[in-house]
């Protein structure tokens, strides 16, 4: 028997909507959640939460940008990553987490990996998906795929360009992906719910890009295990695997036949290797 509750934290600059899974017949331990950009956050785990076998409460927030998360007059602003990992800890308070798992897609990889920074007891096992600042390619792809990036989210504010905007998005974090296929439609639909949210995304992490450390950041991280799209780019896996080399708590994993939208392409594929990797 579970139960979902379902609400919002009323901040300052954020009204702030959750849902808190409670599952009482598993063992007590906590677990939170965190969407990739643009995309609400029971979108991106719903397929992932039934299967998941260790955890009595499970945390799935909207991050700023996605989901029904927003700002008091209902627009889309731009904002950085400490400001969503600020949301996050007023929420964690406000609920009384203490100590908890923590999972992150993409964007949402990002901002646990940040969370983890200032809450370190905190956190015990660290999922991540594809997280953000996590490709290793060359200084010529990365300014080229930065760029394209960029491009995008100034495509996505405008209605007119949209279609346009997605698909220089899909281009840049999944340029390998089975063009034109049933998956892809899929994925534009569900990207295009919030365009202005995600180009907001897309921004925040351009901007953490340019300012933080991405070495700092990945050492300080601890239990880990990732899990790259066996169709993303081969060095964003590469680099996973030399983490996981010099690295005992470090954990990598490739998921054949996905690409960047690795949680909705293998949701079940993925809640198995979580079940059995949690607290390695």
């Amino acid at each position: 028997m579970e139960n979902a509750l379902k609400d919002t934290l009323q901040l300052p600059a954020q009204t702030v909507f959750y849902r808190l899974l409670r599952r009482p017949a598993l063992p007590s331990r906590r677990l939170l959640l965190l969407h990739g950009g643009g995309v609400a956050g029971k979108l991106t785990w719903g397929g992932i939460l039934p299967h998941l076998e260790h955890w009595d409460e499970i945390l799935v927030p909207d991050l700023r940008g996605g989901g029904k998360t927003h700002y008091p007059d209902h627009h889309d602003h731009n904002f950085v990553a400490e400001e969503v990992v600020g949301d996050l800890e007023a929420l964690l308070d406000h609920l009384g987490w203490t100590e908890f798992d923590l999972g992150g897609y993409s964007f949402g990889g990002l901002i646990a990996m940040l969370l983890k920074t200032v809450r370190p007891a905190a956190v015990g096992s660290t999922y991540l998906l594809e997280p953000a600042l996590f490709g290793k390619m060359s200084d010529a792809e990365t300014v080229a795929s930065r760029e394209l990036m960029l491009h995008a989210a100034k495509r996505l504010r405008q209605l007119e360009y949209v279609d346009e905007g997605l698909q220089l998005f899909l281009d840049a974090v999944a340029p390998n992906r089975n063009r034109g296929s049933k998956n892809e439609e899929i994925v534009r639909g569900r990207l295009a719910h919030r365009p202005a949210g995600l180009a907001c995304a897309i921004e925040c992490v351009f901007e953490a890009s340019r300012r933080l450390d991405r070495r700092a950041l990945v050492t300080a991280q601890h239990d880990v295990s990732a899990f790259i799209g066996e169709r993303s780019h081969p060095e964003v896996y590469r680099l996973c695997q030399d983490i996981a080399a010099s690295r005992d708590d470090w954990h990598c994993h490739l998921i054949q036949g996905a690409d960047h939208a690795l949680p909705f392409q293998k949701p079940e594929a993925i809640a198995a290797l979580i079940n059995a990797t949690r607290g390695i």
